[in-house]
């Protein structure tokens, strides 16, 4: 079946919707615009049967949801409506939600429903579970929506038909005004709900030393304690602040907008506050540390089971600074000292890693020499997978990864995937080249032919059709909050088995042997040669795409 997706981005959702139904044989075409004439050229050139919105920004015109049937895809359970209908679900403490798909029509989210699949949210931030559980449902939604429409035959419910028992829960847009945190009446779980509701956007603004700012992410700390509002202590570029039984980590701030400037966007909060920041110790948590049943934050971390390790990170929309990637080393270099056979990397449930981290590059004083400085830093991490040969390394992907994100998992010796994920092996959409070893890594799993199909069309492809073409080794079709039990269980089960001792004996020489046929620095050589001319050329696409994504034009 010919289907348009007609969405206000290209994000995580369409993508995963994108490839899906492209798996299953759909001829799937995308159009971001809901302008009248852009639509009505995109329906010439598709012809699509069906039309399906997974995210939308504006109305569809009435001209074309009259004459095409064209399914919404809500972020709510049966009879919900609004616009932040996830943002106050989270905000609220709602642990059961689902998504609804619905037909266009005159009046938003009121159309007849077409299919409606539940789903729980664990306590985790909006944008987190709009990637995973919500993402699982929609999925899940939309399929069984188009069987339905292919069927012919299916009757959808009509939300205004009282027989049909659905009851309507209309709710407004969820403002600043309802979002605002009162630091000093607020206990910390209130805190923490309003900003997990708001972590990737809108933000929660807020007053903070002295300027207005937008907070992104919130996690609770239970030793730490304060003046309300206060900020207490850093880590890892995160600022705590006091709540009034307690303290959040607040890992982003944006700045507020100053009309007649361009948008503002969000950076490592201490980043951010440059200056402002007062005089707070750094508070670095133990790589190894167990928080004790308290509840704290950190971004690296590593632990032991048996003869397996586990090191797990987890960085904001899955972007690693050159800070990040140095931090990242400096944990795997640690974690290659402990007696284990089997090393796990990542393991978590949001994004594995999206490669280098736009945002700070953006916001440094030369963002030529800190593109520089963050290729490098994340091509040694790389190079130190790549150059271990004394255990077995996994790399387990519980959420997305793109561009270098994608190569770095590609560095380990096998690649473990959630059903759920979606991959970007490409950078070209960036104006760049690539790094992080991938001419090498690349080819040696999917062959030059695919290797050369996947960057230049810089298109998502599915962990199911990553297995298939080499870039995924094994699937786990389970729950976002189950993905790092099974891996564990997995992990243990290869560290038990003799054969994996005798692949581990067999690394080194295979290893000697490919860097005989050409050092792996000929291929750092040759990819840093390319990335140079490119970031140190102002003229460069990279420095406009660059600048368009972090100012969200």
């Amino acid at each position: 079946m010919n289907i348009l997706l007609l969405a206000g981005a290209f994000n995580s959702l369409t993508q995963r919707v994108y490839v899906e139904l492209s798996d299953r044989g759909h001829t799937v075409a995308v159009e971001h615009s809901c302008e009248e004439g852009a639509l009505r050229d995109a329906l010439e050139r598709h012809r699509p049967a069906l039309i399906v919105a997974p995210m939308l920004k504006e109305a569809i015109p009435e001209q074309v949801w009259s004459a095409h049937t064209c399914l919404i895809v809500h972020p709510g359970p049966l009879g919900d409506r609004g616009p932040s209908s996830l943002d106050w679900a989270v905000q609220e403490g709602v642990d059961q939600w689902g998504v609804t798909v619905l037909r266009a029509n005159a009046e938003m989210d009121a159309g007849d429903v077409w299919a409606s699949v539940s789903c729980s949210l664990p306590q985790v931030g909006k944008s987190d579970l709009y990637r995973n559980e919500v993402s699982d449902a929609a999925l899940e939604a939309v399929l069984l929506a188009v069987e339905r429409f292919a069927s012919g035959t299916f009757v959808p419910r009509s939300q205004s038909d009282p027989d049909e028992g659905i009851t309507v829960t209309a709710r407004p847009c969820l403002r600043q005004e309802t979002r605002r945190i009162d630091w000093a009446a607020d206990s910390t779980e209130t805190v923490a709900r309003k900003l997990r509701s708001a972590d990737s956007q809108p933000g929660v603004l807020d007053d903070l030393l002295g300027a207005q700012w937008f907070l992104h992410g919130g996690h609770p700390e239970d030793a730490l304690t304060g003046a309300p509002g206060d900020v207490l202590a850093t880590r890892a570029g995160a600022i705590c602040r006091a709540t009034r039984d307690g303290a959040v980590w607040i890992p982003r701030l944006r700045p507020r907008r100053v009309p007649g400037q361009p948008p503002t966007f969000s950076l490592p909060a201490t980043t951010a506050l440059g200056e402002r920041l007062p005089p707070v110790p750094e508070l670095p948590f133990p790589l190894d540390g167990t928080p004790d049943g308290r509840r704290t934050w950190t971004d690296i971390h590593y632990r032991e089971h048996g003869d397996t390790g586990f090191l797990g990170f987890s960085f904001p929309g899955g972007a690693m600074s050159t800070t990040h990637c140095r931090r990242l080393l400096a944990a795997y270099r640690y974690a290659c000292t402990r007696p284990t056979s089997v090393l796990v990397l990542g393991g978590g449930r949001d994004f594995f890693s999206n490669g280098i981290h736009l945002n700070v590059i953006e916001a440094a004083p030369d963002p030529a020499a800190e593109s520089w400085a963050n290729i490098n830093a994340i091509d040694d991490v790389v190079q130190a997978i790549l150059t271990t040969t004394d255990r077995y390394v996994i790399s387990a992907l519980g959420g997305n990864a793109a561009a270098g994100g994608v190569m770095l998992a590609l560095a380990a010796d096998e690649v473990w995937c959630r059903t759920g994920v979606v991959l970007n092996p490409h950078y070209r959409r960036m104006g760049l080249y690539g790094s992080e070893y991938w001419t090498y890594s690349l080819p040696r799993r999917v062959g030059a032919s695919v290797a050369e199909q996947l960057t230049e069309r810089a298109l998502p492809v599915s962990a199911a059709t990553g297995q298939r073409l080499g870039l995924v080794d094994r699937l786990f079709d389970t729950g976002p909050g189950e993905f790092a039990g099974q891996v564990g269980e997995f992990a243990a089960r290869l560290a038990a088995m003799p054969s994996t001792m005798t692949r581990i004996a067999a690394k080194k020489a295979e290893r000697d042997a490919a860097e005989a046929a050409k050092p792996l620095a000929a291929y750092r050589e040759e990819e840093l040669s390319r990335m140079r001319q490119i970031f140190d050329d102002p003229g460069r696409p990279y420095h406009a795409l660059r600048r368009a994504f972090v100012h969200k034009v």
